[in-house]
């Protein structure tokens, strides 16, 4: 490869696309999706669907209590067909939720606690290919047990399962937690020296 052809990353650069035309075809609380019409000089006209957020960012909070021990919470995922375990984590229940109210009603509610300190470390695309939808992670310290809600009918009262971050980490690497948001927060936070999220 030729360092002649080198150029430094710009993810706004001029985009090789024009977008024709664009028609919302599916409207729900979580999302929307729309059919768009695209062009390019070698492609031709051709089309995609978007899957748009609905009522803002998605949320993820890694809790760690104060003897060092993580909630997870044990989900049954129906596009899946199976079990996960992952951070607490969720959507806004109204339009103008911020993702920090978010947090607060999510932790509470799926794990179980209240926290005196939250602050968010990262957002992220969930699947770029497809998807606008973008996630917030929220790291919370200082954590007090508090009274949890029911779920709804695919999970009515999941397991909460405390880990140390090794462990956690170990599940990451090992295959056994297989959801995004919780993969980038236990990895973040175990790159994150003396667990220094909020720095």
């Amino acid at each position: 490869m030729s360092n002649e052809t080198y150029r430094r990353f710009d993810p706004w650069r001029t985009s090789p696309l024009k977008e024709e035309s664009r028609k919302q075809i599916v409207k729900s609380h979580y999302f929307n999706v729309d059919q768009v019409s695209l062009s390019s000089p070698q492609a031709g006209t051709f089309e995609r669907y978007v899957l748009q957020g609905n009522n803002g960012d998605a949320v993820g909070v890694l809790a760690m209590t104060d003897d060092g021990l993580i909630p997870l919470v044990e989900q049954y995922r129906i596009p899946t067909h199976r079990w996960t375990l992952e951070i607490p984590g969720g959507h806004a229940a109204e339009q103008g939720e911020k993702p920090l109210d978010i947090a607060v009603r999510k932790l509470r509610e799926e794990a179980g606690y209240t926290a005196d300190h939250l602050v968010q470390f990262a957002r992220f695309i969930d699947t770029p290919s497809f998807s606008a939808q973008h996630t917030a992670l929220f790291f919370a310290t200082g954590l007090h047990p508090a009274d949890r809600s029911d779920f709804g009918p695919e999970t009515p009262r999941p397991d909460v399962r405390l880990y140390t971050l090794d462990q956690a980490y170990e599940m990451a690497v090992n295959g056994t937690i297989v959801d995004a948001k919780t993969l980038i927060a236990i990895l973040r936070l175990h790159s994150a020296p003396d667990h220094q999220l909020d720095q």
